[in-house]
């Protein structure tokens, strides 16, 4: 593991701007097959040109994206009059999708489509193609399928004069009702859910030069093709053109809703100039405080959080768990790997005691799991934590970071898979951490850890394992294991005197017989 450091003066800038463009994510040009002549606007096509677009396939969108790489990036605009140019966040809401509109409504399938319009934060067009029997079709925006409300007043037939996104509703809850379980909006983001959850977490198509001097690159899902489900079918695909100044992408989601909410994606960049620092599956959440953070709070909620832990599975097998937090500065971690088996960004406890929020129902947030197909080779799991006052604001991310940089004219492919559920699917019969507690200790300078652990390997065992405790400088004493019969597991606990450092990274496994019975735990701690 490595850390990498900066100019603090620098390190306070980018996390404030960070937090600031994911907290607004959190609150996309038109295709090769219909192109204008000012690639900058995206064009209503007309009657023929309709008629002109060739049949769709998987291919296009590469073949878009490939040729898209050899100009230069031009954002993608649309000319909105007054008031639909700067529309408040009321004012956006007040454009309402005519449900009776929705795609696929009374097509006795098992989804519905609602597309979002353009407005607020959301000022680059989107156009999205609805793609049946092979032949893509480009959707209008217009007053046919939005209303607007009085916040707003009388619009023109044409408002709300574009798309920013969609929806995808179906009956994942309950058979007779539609529930929305998918959103693609703003920039490469997206999130969804799992039977009975609530948003949380999201992911995104790329993530480029996050938390690094200069500023981060937000590339955008600029066209959509939404293939329309044939009868009986329990998936729905969906392609996108990914586009920025420093690279292209054609990427393809297969989206089947469940219990678990299960993506199989593959991901085909073509950059424009070389990717020094290129995120992979990238992964976006917040965390507010909780036990394992030492920031104080008076906040009445014990915890708040999308997400409380990075879990890992590394490419020699080795499960491992890092709580999350929400530090002074920001702080960048990097987990060297080859081959990674999968990550994520966990939500574990589902206990509404643990959070007592009535509104926001942090217990039901759904964990989201990468799991890799084919081999990554060499490169790192990054997670970045970015210092907020906020729980508006998403602080957390996490990817995969190849060793080696993206060239231009090459084709770069990934291809995974994203769980969106209650738990991470990558079985395991050792010992999880259920919670960790810090604390003052009664010594002076020193802190107390206090870390659950539970599962078969640590329920009702004779012998009680070892706690393999390590820290990169500074004391460790009073290492203790015991039984904790509330969970039916573990707890183990230990004291760390920093001796004046201002950073100190820990590590521990149980261990029976000297083989690991338990994921290894990772903690940054830091000076408060």
């Amino acid at each position: 593991m490595t850390r990498e450091t900066f100019d603090r003066r620098s390190v306070l800038e980018m996390s404030l701007a960070l937090a600031s463009v994911l907290a607004l994510a959190k609150s996309a040009l038109n295709s090769d097959l219909v192109f204008a002549q000012d690639a900058s606007v995206v064009p209503t096509p007309s009657p023929d040109q309709q008629a002109a677009v060739p049949a769709f396939t998987t291919d296009n969108v590469k073949a878009t994206a490939k040729k898209l790489a050899e100009s230069e990036y031009v954002k993608p605009t649309v000319e909105l009059p007054p008031p639909f140019d700067k529309l408040s966040y009321d004012q956006y809401r007040d454009i309402r999708f005519r449900r009776e509109n929705a795609l696929w409504h009374g097509d006795k399938l098992d989804f519905e489509l609602q597309p979002f319009p353009m407005g607020w934060l959301y000022d680059a067009p989107v156009a999205l193609w609805i793609v049946e029997g092979g032949q893509p079709r480009q959707l209008v925006a217009d007053g046919k399928l939005f209303s607007i409300g009085p916040l707003i007043g009388t619009g023109p037939e044409a408002a709300p004069f574009g798309f920013s996104g969609f929806r995808i509703h179906g009956p994942i809850n309950r058979a007779d009702y539609f529930d929305e379980y998918v959103v693609f909006q703003g920039a490469s983001y997206l999130r969804a859910v799992g039977r009975k959850q609530a948003y949380g977490a999201s992911a995104r198509g790329l993530a480029l030069n996050t938390a690094r001097p200069g500023g981060e690159e937000f590339p955008m899902f600029r066209s959509f093709w939404i293939e329309k489900p044939q009868s009986g079918a329990s998936e729905v695909v969906v392609h996108a053109l990914l586009d920025s100044p420093s690279t292209t992408g054609a990427y393809k989601y297969v989206i089947k809703p469940g219990e678990a909410t299960v993506m199989d994606v593959e991901a085909t960049l073509y950059p424009r100039k070389v990717l020094t620092h290129v995120g992979i599956a990238p992964l976006t959440s917040m965390f507010f405080h909780g036990p394992a953070d030492q920031r104080p709070m008076t906040d009445f909620r014990p915890s708040v959080h999308d997400s409380e832990g990075l879990a890992m599975w590394n490419g020699s097998g080795e499960r491992l768990w890092r709580p999350l937090t929400n530090p002074k500065t920001l702080q960048v971690s990097a987990f060297l790997d080859k081959d990674p088996k999968g990550f994520g960004l966990w939500q574990r406890d589902r206990a509404f005691a643990s959070f007592q929020d009535l509104e926001a129902r942090y217990e039901r947030r759904p964990s989201v799991w990468v799991e890799p197909k084919g081999a990554w080779g060499e490169g790192y799991i990054e997670l970045i934590e970015i210092p907020v006052d906020d729980e508006i604001h998403d602080n957390i991310v996490a990817y995969w970071k190849p060793k080696v940089n993206l060239e231009p004219g090459v084709e770069h492919s990934h291809a995974y898979r994203l769980h969106w559920s209650e738990h991470v699917p990558a079985s395991w019969s050792g010992a999880r951490v259920a919670k960790t507690r810090i604390g003052h200790s009664k010594t002076p300078e020193t802190f107390l850890f206090v870390i659950d652990l539970t599962g078969s390997a640590v329920e009702d065992v004779r012998d009680l394992p070892v706690a393999d405790v390590s820290a990169s400088t500074g004391e460790v004493t009073n290492v203790v294991v015991q039984r904790n019969p509330e969970i039916t597991g573990l707890r183990v606990s230990f004291e760390l005197k920093p001796d004046g450092a201002d950073l100190v990274e820990l590590r521990f496994v149980l261990k029976a017989q000297d083989q690991a019975v338990s994921e290894s735990w990772l903690y940054r701690w830091t000076k408060p």
